[in-house]
């Protein structure tokens, strides 16, 4: 750290960077240029989808002013080039989604002020109509972004450094010296609970000057795999941040509002599945169990009964002869949830939060899983962030992976968390994954 901190003689800007530069440190225009790299075909699309559309609905109003055409198609074109540019920036940013569609509004509106400001001709519906394209188009581009983040990892050795490694299935490489080459990485991991001294504080100094990202490992693994590692949780992690509890009293109506513009569909759609039960099996439609919800309150959930009657519950498997012909499609859909909007509608549930379990279930994780009371702390959901990246479990060891999805959900609490979430379910549907 000495020579760190020593001065360089001649205290010019070139000369100090120089002498920041003998010391080790350097730009990562490498890392910059990768991340650029992952929006060109999302920055394509959207630039073709722009021209495309906003050139039919203008040419299709009768004009032909091809001079005014050119300039604001360039300008549209600049929207998502620009935002990729600045998207690019935000690399550890949880709002992907909403910080998205704020950069695209932005440049959009700054492309129709100075198009305006120009005296060019357009066509402003055309704009509305393009909008979209772009909005879309970069939201997705910049979730698949935050995912697809391949940086150069290692970790300082600790006592529990090999776990880590193997934890993170060999993407992560041991740091083994404290004079180690710390420009071959992008990040590098510590542990939250032992502060490095010594020799290995030296490291992270030069780390520091070589623009090298130093992240606790529990941190990198919340990033990287949307899920807390369980063992290190605790309470005093959940600190809310001001939008966070704003979004968190208004969830509840959001909820109810969803739940009553949907119900001119959703009615059939319960009605008809009741229907086929009955007339498939006859006798009660809905299946009733005690579920544990907020505070480990005990309610009572409703679904749609997909099995023949008599049959004894507990998990399915595949081709399992207790469903009733034809019910496999309604699991499939998720149309044996529709019940639980009546849960929403009494505050027993929400739409996205973590999965409700039953009484017996309960009784054995708390068990096995001293921690599992800690999903208890938000209202549970329909969906979750559990059920799009873990689905369903069978072991102590499944278990606690859903729980470490479930404690980052609730850590991480967000509209654009719920967005990301909505979205993942409705891919699940469509392609029926994680339904028996």
């Amino acid at each position: 750290m000495d020579k760190v901190l020593k001065q360089p003689k001649d205290r010019r800007t070139g000369a100090y960077f120089a002498h920041l530069g003998m010391l080790g440190a350097q730009t990562r225009h490498h890392r910059y240029w990768r991340d650029i790299r992952a929006f060109a075909i999302p920055v394509l699309i959207a630039a073709l989808g722009q021209t495309l559309i906003y050139s039919a609905i203008f040419l299709r109003t009768g004009r032909a002013d091809f001079f005014s055409l050119v300039p604001t198609i360039a300008a549209l074109t600049g929207v998502p080039v620009l935002s990729a540019f600045i998207l690019t920036a935000f690399r550890r940013n949880e709002a992907p989604i909403v910080s998205a569609l704020a950069v695209v509004l932005v440049f959009f509106s700054f492309a129709v002020t100075v198009l305006s400001a120009f005296r060019i001709p357009m066509s402003y519906g055309a704009l509305a109509a393009a909008l979209p394209v772009s909005t879309v188009a970069m939201a997705f581009a910049n979730i698949g972004f935050h995912r697809a983040i391949r940086d150069r990892v290692g970790v300082i050795g600790f006592a529990g450094a090999p776990t880590v490694v193997a934890l993170f299935n060999g993407t992560v490489a041991m740091i083994g010296s404290p004079e180690e080459d710390v420009t071959r990485f992008d990040t590098i991991l510590v542990d939250p609970n032992q502060h490095p001294s010594g020799e290995w504080a030296h490291l992270l100094s030069r780390c520091y000057l070589s623009g090298v990202e130093i992240l606790p490992w529990t941190r990198f693994l919340e990033i990287h795999m949307g899920r807390v590692d369980v063992s290190s949780f605790d309470l005093s992690h959940l600190q809310y941040s001001p939008s966070q509890r704003l979004y968190a009293r208004a969830k509840r109506l959001l909820d109810l509002l969803i739940v009553v513009l949907t119900l001119p569909i959703t009615i059939p759609l319960a009605l008809f599945t009741a229907a086929y039960i009955s007339l498939r099996d006859g006798g009660q439609v809905l299946f009733v169990q005690h579920r544990y919800g907020l505070g480990g309150r005990v309610f009572r959930l409703y679904k749609f009964r997909t099995m023949y009657r008599g049959t004894r519950g507990g998990a399915t498997v595949v081709a399992d002869k207790r469903i009733i012909p034809g019910c496999r499609f309604i699991r499939r859909a998720r149309l044996d949830e529709l019940p639980q909007l009546y849960n929403i509608l009494k505050g027993d549930m929400t739409l996205i939060g973590p999965r409700p379990e039953a009484a017996d279930l309960v009784r054995w994780y708390r068990k096995e899983i001293p921690e599992w009371d800690y999903r208890t702390l938000v209202l549970p959901g329909i969906t979750g962030w559990a059920q799009v990246n873990n689905g369903a479990t069978s072991t102590p060891a499944e278990a606690r992976t859903k729980l470490a999805y479930d404690l980052y959900y609730i850590k991480h609490l967000s509209f654009d968390l719920d967005l990301q979430i909505l979205f993942r379910t409705v891919r699940t549907v469509l392609f029926g994954t994680g339904a028996r």
